[in-house]
């Protein structure tokens, strides 16, 4: 014997709204604490300096590099044997300059393994003020762009 009146079961309804604004709010939450980066852009202020010029300039060794893989220092023509006969024309071209700066002035079409090949004579011979001679688009040259 059932004693209970019958009742009418009311179907479950599942309310999406608050559903949807917590997730927007979660999702302007992460939108605006993210950082984005660009990978292949920097974007970099470099600091200023008021200082007055060096009296003594360091000596420079430009080592040219040509696109058939010929080597020069200080306008003497040679072809590269190994490393070590490099560094020791880098260090007769020293003398007894300290500090001074190896500027390499690589072809366009040389190659990569032959500037590598003066970085590594340079490193040999103990010279570490190494920088790159490269061209501004008008024509001009520029030491160390």
């Amino acid at each position: 014997m059932n004693l209970r009146p019958a009742r009418g079961r009311d179907d479950p309804e599942i309310n999406l709204i608050p559903l949807i604004d917590v997730l927007l709010v979660i999702l302007i939450f992460l939108m605006v604490t993210t950082t984005y980066q660009r990978v292949a852009e920097l974007q970099i202020t470099l600091p200023e300096a008021n200082a007055e010029a060096s009296p003594e300039r360091p000596k420079d060794i430009v080592v040219g590099i040509d696109a058939q893989g010929r080597y020069s220092i200080d306008r003497e023509i040679f072809t590269y044997t190994s490393a070590n006969d490099l560094a020791e024309r880098l260090r007769r071209a020293a003398g007894s300059q300290k500090d001074p700066v190896v500027i390499i002035n690589a072809d366009a079409n040389s190659t990569h393994q032959s500037v590598v090949h003066v970085m590594e004579a340079a490193r040999l011979a103990g010279l570490v003020h190494i920088t790159f001679q490269t061209q501004t688009p008008a024509g001009g040259a520029a030491a160390g762009k």
